[in-house]
C-alpha cells in the first residue's frame, strides 16, 4: 500500500495513533535506558514522531481491519437474509391462507347467487319485477342474465319502464367483449 500524507490519513488511523501516545504516557511505556546500553526502549510501541510511524502503523493494520469489517458486514448480511426468510415464510403462510379463505368465499357466493337465481326463476313475473326493482341495478341485472331468456323477458315486462331500460344497460354493457371505459 502506498504511503499517504499524515494530513489524508483516515480518522480511524489517526484516532489509533492518538491511543497509542496517550498509552504510552499513562502506562508509563515511553523511553527507558538498560543497563547495557545507552539505547532508548520503546516497550513494543513505536515513538509517534513524524508521520511516517502512524502510516506504516495504520498501512500494517489495513488490511486486518478490512478484513474484519468485511466479516461483520457479512454476519449482517446473513442474519438480515435469515429474517428476511423468516418473513417470507410468513408471508406464504398468509398467502395460503387467503388462497383458502377466498376459495371457501367464492364457493359460498356462487352457491347462493344460484339459490337466488332459482327462487326468482319460481316466483311470479310481477312479483320478481316488484322485488328486482328494488334491489341494486348490477344485482337485478347479474340475477336477470342467469335466468332462462323467456323468463328474464317476462319479469322485464313487468318492471316499470325505466328500471327495465336500466337494467337492460347494465345487461348490455355486461355482455360486451371489450370494455367500454
Amino acid at each position: 500500500m502506498a504511503t499517504r500524507p499524515a494530513a489524508r490519513l483516515s480518522r480511524n488511523c489517526r484516532v489509533t495513533a492518538a491511543a497509542l501516545a496517550f498509552a504510552s504516557l499513562v502506562f508509563a511505556v515511553g523511553p527507558a535506558r538498560t543497563a547495557s546500553s545507552g539505547d532508548e526502549v520503546t516497550g513494543g510501541v513505536p515513538p509517534a514522531s513524524g508521520g511516517t510511524e502512524v502510516q506504516r502503523f495504520c498501512s500494517n493494520i489495513a488490511d486486518a481491519a478490512r478484513d474484519q469489517r468485511y466479516a461483520i458486514q457479512a454476519k449482517e448480511l446473513e442474519r438480515l437474509k435469515g429474517e428476511i426468510d423468516e418473513r417470507m415464510k410468513a408471508l406464504e403462510a398468509k398467502r395460503l391462507d387467503f388462497e383458502q379463505w377466498l376459495k371457501r368465499r367464492d364457493d359460498f357466493l356462487s352457491k347462493a347467487e344460484d339459490n337466488v337465481v332459482k327462487i326468482y326463476a319460481k316466483m311470479k313475473p310481477d312479483a320478481a319485477a316488484e322485488r328486482l326493482a328494488a334491489v341494486k341495478i348490477e344485482l337485478a341485472a347479474g340475477i336477470l342474465m342467469k335466468l332462462d331468456p323467456g323468463k328474464a323477458s317476462t319479469i322485464l315486462n313487468e318492471m316499470d319502464s325505466k328500471a327495465a331500460a336500466t337494467i337492460t344497460g347494465v345487461m348490455a354493457s355486461a355482455s360486451r367483449k371489450e370494455d367500454p371505459s
